[in-house]
């Protein structure tokens, strides 16, 4: 199993890691498509080659073909709307915001599964890409959608370990050379 390779991988000065990495997905209440769309999409988020070789093939394994492909398409379509909707919230001059974005995001109103399985992914991958707007716009459809607290911390604990585990992974790799 993939996860059993990444957790080996990580070293012993960041075992909680390793411990969180094994709970957050071998213990989650998330349903599976919710649980390995996420772990998809922040595997991508976390733009770690490593993370995302050892858990994709899982993570495929466990989702449609549709919910496989939504999940990667909430990783890409975030990517661009976190830093375009990051830096319209940094910016000192209140104006961007009421100008239009001009770009598209099709995949938003019709992404092939559950319009809160994409929130949540699009949600998690906020976490790591870092965007306040666009984590309180999620949070906010995912809550008047009856999402619980509970549910939507699960997505953003998978983002903090996964970005974790990526980030350690790739430093030893680097430090290995």
């Amino acid at each position: 199993m993939a996860l059993d390779e990444l957790k080996s991988a990580v070293p012993d000065y960041a075992k909680d890691l390793r411990l969180n990495l094994g709970s957050v997905i071998g213990n989650s209440d998330l349903p599976q498509q919710q649980l390995w769309g996420t772990v998809l999409a922040c595997a991508i988020a976390s733009r770690s080659p490593r993370v995302l070789r050892e858990l994709e093939p899982e993570a495929k394994a466990n989702l449609s073909p549709e919910a496989y492909t939504a999940a990667k398409s909430a990783a890409a379509i975030m990517a661009m709307n976190n830093v375009f909707y990051r830096t319209r919230h940094l910016l000192s001059d209140p104006e961007y915001g009421t100008l239009r974005a001009g770009l598209r995001m099709n995949v938003i109103g019709n992404p092939g599964v559950e319009k809160v399985d994409f929130e949540l992914w699009s949600l998690a991958v906020s976490a790591i890409n870092g965007c306040g707007q666009c984590l309180d716009s999620h949070e906010q459809v995912l809550r008047k959608a009856g999402v619980d607290r509970e549910t939507i911390q699960e997505a953003f604990k998978i983002a903090a370990v996964i970005q974790a585990v990526g980030t350690t992974l790739d430093a030893e790799a680097v430090l290995a050379e």
